[in-house]
């Protein structure tokens, strides 16, 4: 691990001020991620701004009747709330289907929203990463490839998004708050958070150098089934080879979102219009225009069997 300077900060202003002040500076809070990856040099900021200290840690409702989730809540804590289990129950699932208990006791809202992705290329500083180190090739693109992306993907990259929490968060549609450096704040859709590889797959998401989330807002309860089904290799502690999260209300009609299968939760609205007909059909509209290699091509009858199974549980 490279040498760094660390600071303690007491305010969001404070926060983004420091971040601003050292080029190279990163936000550390749970630091389940971060530190991983600066053991492996595959980070290696100058400057860590502690953010533990700004009293971003509460659940609030909101005035729309929805809840505020604040940047520094722990997934454990996420999890486990009464508001959370009774009107987002798919988010309390997926939750509960990531990382392992120590983990989720440390890691916070905003750091699995940040979390990056775990393909091997891009773990192994001896194989070329775009991601990493941009211009330099994707190793995915030729190597072992069955964890990879089947949607969205670019000659730049295959990888996948890690995160289960945030499958649930774009069924959901939540929104993401931020303050910049210049104290403006922003409300950033979750369906905008996440961007597609392209040409630039080190640019992951929509925030700006030194730019901190403050809060992740839910709109008010949809009702219905809240489900989040994962397929893994193991039963715990594995990230998700194809996750489903879906809210499904009794008409047949609801939301769906696939984890595992791109560089950002993925949803396609207008493949919910088929959940009537059923998961052949929706899987249709879903996958449309999936870029396949022979070791990740059974991801998309997976995508298809899962959701059959969600509605299956659906109707119980």
């Amino acid at each position: 691990m490279k040498a760094f300077s660390y600071e303690r900060v007491r305010t969001p202003a404070e926060a983004v001020a420091a971040a601003t002040r050292t080029p190279g500076a990163r936000f550390i809070a749970g630091g389940t991620n971060l530190l991983d990856l600066m053991k492996l040099e595959i980070e290696t900021p100058a400057h860590l701004v502690d953010v533990n200290g700004l009293g971003l840690d509460r659940i609030e409702a909101t005035d729309a009747g929805g809840l505020r989730i604040g940047a520094l809540v722990r997934n454990t804590d996420l999890a486990a709330d009464r508001r959370v289990r009774r009107d987002y129950a798919v988010l309390s699932r997926a939750l509960l289907a990531g990382a392992s208990g120590q983990l989720r006791n440390k890691a916070t809202t905003a750091g699995n929203l940040l979390q990056r992705t775990r393909c091997p290329y891009f773990y192994d500083t001896n194989q070329p990463c775009n991601k990493r180190l941009p211009g330099s090739g994707c190793a995915a693109l030729e190597g072992f490839s069955r964890q990879h992306a089947v949607m969205g993907t670019s000659d730049a990259c295959i990888a996948t998004h890690p995160s289960d929490m945030a499958v649930a968060m774009r069924v959901l549609d939540a929104t993401v708050e931020t303050v910049a450096s210049n104290g403006a704040t922003r409300r950033i859709p979750i369906a905008d958070f996440h961007r597609l590889p392209g040409s630039t797959p080190q640019v992951e998401t929509d925030l700006q150098p030194g730019e901190l989330i403050t809060a992740v807002t839910l709109p008010k309860p949809l009702g219905g089934k809240h489900i989040y089904r994962k397929v893994r290799d193991r039963a715990s502690y594995a990230f998700a080879l194809v996750s489903v999260a879906a809210v499904v209300q009794r008409d047949g009609s609801g939301r769906v979102a696939v984890g595992g299968i791109a560089h950002k939760p993925w949803r396609v609205e207008a493949a919910e219009a088929e959940l009537p007909r059923g998961s052949k059909a929706v899987a249709a509209r879903l996958l449309e225009g999936a870029r396949t290699t022979p070791q990740n091509a059974f991801k998309l009858p997976l995508v298809e069997r899962t959701i059959a199974a969600v509605l299956m549980d659906a109707q119980t």
